[in-house]
């Protein structure tokens, strides 16, 4: 079923790598404007030529966007907007992980992932709602993490960040309703998936063994690939979810089962 988010018009953030460049590319192909926005301006802007080149000239855009940064979020937004006709769409995907049980994070390490993981969330959603009134329906859609539902003893910060926006999500679906718009929000939590975060580990024990000790800890037996949640984000940007709000999607192999 080709074309399941035609019209739509998306904004993504972490963009220039990874899930985020995974669902700016299938947003894409399945018939939406897409603007890639990034700190990394140089990669979104390479994201966003690929899928110009494959898709038609005024598919993709691409902005700078440090997503702790209320001024940064307000020009993107603003361009973002002005270049696709309008926002229907928001992504919140950027996000970063610093390591360290709660003795040995650092404090300035804990501000900066609470900054980029949940700040970022809320900033986000506060001043897109303007541009998504006018362009209903949509759809916030909010990486999460199953780290944000199941605890680990040394990641005390990816833990809290993460659960803030899977309880985040369910408070602004929650005001978008009572607000009569239609405009859901929703959380994706993935485990393990193959893009540039496990490549420290990758470096560690080399490819192979890495995925290998990642694997063990998911019952399908593999760790996931980045379509895997792309596919997830078109679901949710789609009109197929259209009842679906407060939500979470748990993209685990299983883990969370156990």
């Amino acid at each position: 079923m080709a074309g399941r988010v035609a019209g739509k018009m998306a904004f993504v953030t972490g963009g220039a790598q990874g899930l985020g460049a995974a669902m700016a590319r299938m947003l894409a192909q399945e018939g939406a404007k897409v603007s890639i926005a990034d700190i990394n301006h140089h990669g979104a802007k390479a994201v966003a030529a690929e899928i110009n080149a494959a898709l038609g000239e005024d598919t993709a855009f691409a902005f700078p966007l440090d997503v702790t940064k209320e001024d940064q979020w307000i020009y993107a937004l603003e361009e973002a907007d002005a270049a696709m006709g309008g926002i229907s769409v928001l992504v919140n995907n950027a996000g970063i992980s610093r390591g360290g049980n709660i003795e040995q994070l650092s404090y300035e390490d804990w501000k900066l992932v609470m900054s980029v993981n949940v700040d970022s969330v809320f900033l986000g959603t506060k001043h897109a709602l303007r541009y998504m009134r006018a362009h209903q329906p949509g759809s916030i859609i909010n990486i999460s993490s199953i780290a944000g539902l199941i605890a680990a003893h040394n990641s005390p910060v990816y833990n809290a960040s993460k659960a803030g926006v899977w309880l985040l999500s369910k408070g602004i679906a929650l005001h978008c309703a009572k607000q009569g718009l239609d405009i859901r929000s929703n959380s994706i939590h993935p485990t393990f998936i193959d893009t540039p975060i496990l490549d420290p580990l990758r470096q560690q024990f080399g490819t192979e063994v890495a995925h290998g000790k990642l694997a063990r800890q998911i019952p399908l037996g593999h760790i996931g690939e980045p379509g895997d949640i792309a596919s997830a984000v078109i679901y949710l940007a789609s009109d197929e979810s259209k009842f679906m709000t407060g939500a979470e999607l748990k993209l685990d192999g299983g883990i969370s089962a156990m």
